[in-house]
């Protein structure tokens, strides 16, 4: 059984792991390691999800997506220098994520563009540095801000049918008391 364990082991790394890139494997319970470094990337490739440690430095990177790296939750190692970093809106997420994750990885990235941004450290980077950024939430951002959205009419519309049935039939059993007693009063008393 181990050695089948052994044998399938490589295959399901060699179906998630890049074209581009190498993998290993670091333990079942470890996760992946992910070497993409110097293949002259442009674009983020899909990376596994258990991917633990992940080398893209010296590529052609400009920029990453918006949310290409939220899904990577297992990720402890991130290595992204000597990359040609084009910094305008659309670096604003790596700088955000690179916040959260690592402060000396941020340290290390430059930017390569536009001109008068060139050799700016991207953790310095400010708003004003970037221009107006129209759109900062990621699209999936969005997206729950519209099921949300959805989510609270609901709940209000819900309310209103409650109060209005409450309000009916409070108007409901005030009739049917006014009944009962007009009932009352028409009955004859027999002693």
């Amino acid at each position: 059984a181990v050695l089948g364990c052994a044998l399938l082991l490589p295959v399901m790394l060699a179906e998630d792991c890049p074209s581009a890139c190498s993998c290993w494997s670091l333990g079942e319970a470890w996760g992946t390691g992910v070497d993409c470094s110097s293949r002259g990337l442009v674009s983020l490739p899909a990376l596994p999800r258990l991917t633990r440690s992940l080398l893209l430095h010296n590529n052609s990177l400009a920029s990453i997506p918006a949310g290409a790296l939220d899904s990577l939750g297992h990720l402890q190692e991130l290595q992204l220098w000597d990359n040609p970093w084009h910094c305008d809106c659309h670096i604003l997420y790596l700088k955000l994520w690179l916040e959260d994750f690592s402060a000396p990885a941020l340290a290390r990235l430059r930017c390569a563009s536009p001109a008068h941004l060139r050799m700016k450290p991207l953790g310095q980077l400010t708003g004003s540095d970037l221009g107006v950024c129209t759109r900062l939430l990621p699209t999936k951002c969005l997206q729950f801000f519209w099921r949300d959205l959805v989510l609270i009419a609901g709940v209000v519309f819900t309310f209103i049918l409650v109060a209005w049935a409450l309000k009916f039939a409070k108007k409901l059993v005030c009739q049917l008391v006014l009944g009962r007693r007009r009932l009352r009063r028409n009955i004859p008393k027999t002693h």
